[in-house]
């Protein structure tokens, strides 16, 4: 297992475990986050465990066009339940993602460190986010990191305290980065949620061409 120094490097990708872990230590500084983002990697570790960074083979991704509406979801657009808006309430989004409840998770992987982290990021216009709102009262969104040089977003966390909230941000997220000709949404790890939506793994290989 490599062991980050303070110097500003991660080791390839191919020295990953199985699981798809690759280093342990190192920060969280604004340069190493956007290092990682861009190389393939990301942090995702527990409160009181050290930094560990990953880069899962295979790797969940969605490409902006194959992204899977429903009848129920097209209705609830159509009808305008929510208010949409972008980067007007990030450390909200921030601050539900890191506190709401889901199943199979002990607690969340959003701690303080990571908050702090993803808030500088989005001060320096790195991290961005989808707030939806009912009546004024946020109800759902979600975040992640842009990478417009790549025409990547890298996903990292969504809530929803009302029903298809989280899924009508992600639509509309979707809608922008299509206008952008954005390539794909790095989703990271494979969960039914988002394969319901239409993403789908693809080898980590096939992953860091689009990144190149």
């Amino acid at each position: 297992m490599h062991y980050l120094s303070k110097a500003l490097s991660f080791p390839h990708v191919s020295n990953a475990t199985e699981q798809g872990l690759l280093a342990i230590g190192g920060d969280l500084s604004p340069e190493r986050l956007l290092l990682a983002y861009r190389s393939g990697i990301f942090p995702w570790y527990e409160d009181g465990d050290p930094i560990l960074w990953w880069s899962p083979d295979p790797r969940m991704v969605l490409f902006p066009e194959r992204f899977k509406v429903s009848k129920s979801l097209r209705k609830t657009i159509r009808d305008e339940v929510f208010e949409i808006s972008f980067n007007q309430k990030f450390p909200e989004v921030l601050a539900h993602c890191a506190s709401i409840k889901r199943n199979g998770q002990r607690g969340t992987w959003i701690t303080d460190e990571m908050m702090d982290a993803y808030l500088r990021l989005h001060e320096l216009g790195h991290a961005k986010s989808v707030e939806v709102c009912n009546d004024g009262l946020l109800v759902g969104g979600l975040y992640g990191i842009d990478l417009p040089e790549k025409k990547i977003f890298c996903g990292e966390s969504m809530f929803s305290t009302m029903s298809d909230a989280s899924k009508v941000g992600f639509y509309y997220l979707i809608q922008a980065l299509k206008k952008d000709h954005y390539k794909l949404i790095d989703c990271q790890l494979y969960t039914d949620h988002l394969n319901s939506l239409g993403a789908e793994e693809i080898s980590r290989t096939n992953f860091l061409t689009y990144l190149s």
